[in-house]
């Protein structure tokens, strides 16, 4: 089969690889990938990696370099082991990347995003989204009603974590929001900020392209951060007070502290971004003396598929409205890694069609 495998920094290689066993056992499901997301984790493994690849074989899953990449993805169910009960062959189906063991400590808290043993399919599983192929097991699959196209099917899983830091904040009916970093992962936290009843949100961006784009979900207002202080737009907006919850999406040092300076006393900023190094924080400042939340959130709960995909399915959760591409697999890194590279550029998020 075509898959697309990651090497090393800047190596990402069409060819062909091995498909998985047609006759799946116990409760294996063998998947044909329709179309896939280029997430921003696989643009870190593609620029800086191997990070999240290994260059050894993983103890549970075998799974090393060269590695397909790909998590974000759906599909259409070919075969299944005879242990499967929830989903049938020809069955259009979106897939949970996180393989968890179920036996340690966080596994048993029902924290399995946290698990001691974790994998993940496109980085140290064998299979991954960017190949026409993968083998999965029964609990990585949902299926998708008629309702859920294959591209929104593939934005599932993005749009899980900014559904799970909604959720952590959490963000309720009526409250100011404020999201900071317009990218796939910005952009879709605000939706779920506006489907779980927001009164008004605000989404900060620098790069211009991507504001226009964000200024198309129906937000309260799209800014951009080096024209102005959020964080004074955000207090005048809210007779002083500022903004109940800040979601910080960007990952940066500049958005951290545009959260922080916005939200309320008593409010809440939620760090969804992973950073590239150590920040520098004034604690007593940002925090104790204005009885301010700063909390992390990981991924999402392993059990979010059908609760998102009945999100998507009703319609208040607009989830293809953030997709700016979509291309060949052949074409996955020029027209791909490269295109959501360039500072510059005008793309959100680039699905990939297997």
């Amino acid at each position: 089969m075509k898959a697309a495998r990651f090497y090393t920094a800047g190596d990402i290689r069409v060819e062909e690889a091995a498909a998985p066993d047609a006759a799946p056992v116990a409760d294996q499901v063998v998947v044909r990938t329709r179309e896939c997301g280029i997430c921003g984790t696989d643009l870190h493994e593609y620029r800086h990696g191997p990070l999240h690849t290994l260059t050894e074989p993983h103890p549970r899953s075998g799974a090393h370099i060269p590695q397909i990449l790909g998590h974000e993805f759906a599909g259409e169910v070919v075969a299944v082991g005879p242990e499967v009960r929830a989903v049938a062959v020809g069955d259009r189906v979106a897939i949970m990347p996180q393989v968890y063991c179920g036996r340690c400590a966080q596994c048993l808290a029902g924290r399995q995003q946290t698990c001691l043993e974790l994998t993940a399919v496109g980085y140290s599983w064998p299979w991954g989204g960017f190949a026409e192929y993968a083998l999965l097991h029964e609990p990585q699959v949902a299926v998708l009603p008629d309702e859920v196209s294959d591209a929104a099917g593939a934005l599932v899983e993005p749009a899980a974590v900014g559904v799970h830091a909604v959720a952590s904040a959490p963000v309720r009916p009526g409250d100011t929001v404020l999201v900071s970093g317009g990218g796939p992962i910005g952009q879709l936290s605000a939706l779920a900020a506006v489907a779980a009843g927001a009164g008004a949100v605000f989404l900060a961006e620098p790069n211009a392209a991507r504001r226009e784009i964000a200024a198309g979900l129906g937000l309260s207002d799209v800014l951009d951060p080096l024209a102005a202080p959020v964080a004074e737009r955000l207090v005048a907006e809210t007779a002083g007070l500022g903004a109940d919850v800040a979601l910080e999406c960007s990952g940066s040092r500049p958005g951290l502290e545009g959260c922080l300076g916005a939200v309320k006393s008593g409010g809440a900023v939620v760090q969804t971004a992973l950073f590239p190094g150590p920040v520098e924080l004034d604690i007593s400042g940002a925090l104790t003396l204005r009885d301010v939340t700063l909390r992390g959130v990981y991924c999402y709960p392993v059990t979010s598929w059908p609760r998102v995909i009945r999100m998507i399915a009703s319609g208040r959760l607009p989830v293809e409205r953030i997709v700016t591409g979509r291309i060949a697999l052949e074409d996955i890194v020029p027209q791909g890694f490269e295109a959501l590279m360039d500072p510059a550029g005008g793309e959100v998020k680039v699905l990939v069609r297997v």
